[in-house]
C-alpha cells in the first residue's frame, strides 16, 4: 500500500506541475499584449509600459513562470508605482480589477461552492445509488420501469429547468422555503441548511440520474458472473445477492466518477449557482472572464484543477481499499 500511495502521489504532483505550466502558456502567452490586458482598453502607451515593467513581463518567459511558481510556494512582491506590494503565498497574483489578493478571493468563496458540492453529493449518492440498487432488485416489474423512465427525464433536463420549478412550487406557490441565500454555517446551521435546500435538490436530481443508471448496469454484470451464478445455485436469496455481492461489484465505478464530479463541481457549478444566487467559485469564474481578469481566472482553473486531482487520488485510495488486487497493479 505504501509503494501505491507514492506512487499516486507522484502522479498526482506531475499532473498539477503539467497543469501549471499550460494555464501559465494559454493565459499568459497565447492572448499577446498582457500588459495591455491588465491595464485595460483606454490606457496610454506610457501607462501600458508601466504596467509591464510592474509585473515585469520584460523577463525572459521561463523567468516569469519561475516567478509565478515562487509565489505559489513562498509569496511574491508585485510593484504598485508607489510601493510594493507583499501577496502571501500560495500566491496565485493580484487581480486586475481590484488588486486584491486571488487567494484571498478564491478563499471567501470556497466555503459557498464547498457547502453546494458536499451537501449535493450526499444527496445524489443516496438517491442515486439508492435508485440504482432497487431497479435491480425489482427488475422485470413495473418498478424497474418506472425508475428507468424517471432517470431517463432526470438525464435530460438541464438543472436550470428543475431549478426554477422548484424556486416556483416552494418559494413563489408553496413559500414553504424562503428564496435561497448563504448563510455560513458558522452564523446559523439551521438557516444555511434551509437556504441550500433547493440547490442541492437540484443539482442532485441531475446527477442522481446518471448514478442511478451506472450503478444498475454495473450491478446487472457483477449478477452475470460465474460466481455469482454459484452462490445462486447453492440457494443464496437474491437480496443477499443484490445487496452483497453486486452493489460490492458496482463500487468501483460510482467511486471513480464521484471523484470526478467532485473535483469538476467546484469550478463548474456555474448554472446552479448563477440560478440561486450563491457567490461560490464558479460565479466569480464567470465574472472574471467577462472583464478578462487573468489572474482569477488562472487561480480559479488551478485551484479547480487541485480538486479534481485530489479527488481522484482519494477515489484511487478507496478503490483500492475496497478491492486489494488495484495495489498490485
Amino acid at each position: 500500500m505504501t509503494g501505491f500511495l507514492l506512487r499516486r502521489l507522484g502522479g498526482a504532483l506531475f499532473v498539477l506541475w503539467a497543469l501549471s505550466v499550460l494555464l501559465y502558456l494559454v493565459f499568459y502567452v497565447a492572448p499577446g499584449d498582457v500588459a495591455q490586458i491588465a491595464c485595460g482598453p483606454r490606457c496610454s502607451p506610457v501607462q501600458v509600459a508601466q504596467v509591464r515593467d510592474q509585473l515585469r513581463l520584460d523577463d525572459p518567459l521561463w523567468v516569469q513562470y519561475a516567478h509565478f511558481v515562487q509565489g505559489i510556494f513562498a509569496g511574491r512582491d508585485y510593484s504598485s508605482g508607489t510601493g510594493v506590494l507583499h501577496c502571501d503565498a500560495p500566491c496565485l497574483g493580484l487581480s486586475y480589477q481590484s488588486d486584491q489578493q486571488v487567494t484571498q478571493l478564491i478563499l471567501a468563496k470556497l466555503p459557498v461552492t464547498g457547502s453546494l458540492v458536499v451537501g449535493a453529493l450526499v444527496l445524489w449518492l443516496l438517491l442515486g445509488v439508492g435508485t440504482g440498487v432497487l431497479s435491480v432488485w425489482r427488475r422485470g416489474r413495473p418498478t424497474e420501469r418506472v425508475l428507468t423512465w424517471l432517470t431517463l427525464a432526470g438525464t435530460a433536463t438541464p438543472v436550470f429547468v428543475i431549478g426554477l420549478l422548484l424556486i416556483i412550487a416552494f418559494c413563489s406557490t408553496l413559500q414553504w422555503l424562503p428564496f435561497p441565500t448563504y448563510v455560513p454555517f458558522a452564523e446559523n446551521p439551521e438557516q444555511w441548511a434551509w437556504n441550500l435546500l433547493l440547490p442541492w435538490v437540484s443539482l442532485a436530481a441531475i446527477e442522481s440520474a446518471k448514478y442511478a443508471r451506472l450503478t444498475r448496469s454495473s450491478m446487472l454484470e457483477t449478477l452475470a458472473e460465474d460466481h455469482v451464478r454459484t452462490f445462486r445455485a447453492y440457494g443464496v436469496g437474491e437480496r443477499a445477492l443484490v445487496g452483497r455481492h453486486a452493489l460490492r461489484g458496482a463500487l468501483a465505478p460510482v467511486i471513480t466518477l464521484s471523484a470526478m464530479d467532485v473535483g469538476s463541481m467546484f469550478g463548474g457549478a456555474v448554472l446552479t449557482e448563477s440560478l440561486f444566487g450563491l457567490p461560490g467559485l464558479g460565479r466569480e469564474l464567470v465574472e472574471a472572464v467577462k472583464v478578462v481578469d487573468l489572474p482569477v481566472v488562472v487561480g480559479m482553473v488551478l485551484v479547480t484543477g487541485f480538486f479534481v486531482v485530489l479527488a481522484n487520488a482519494l477515489a484511487d485510495v478507496l478503490h483500492a481499499l475496497a478491492d486489494r488486487r488495484v495495489v498490485l497493479a
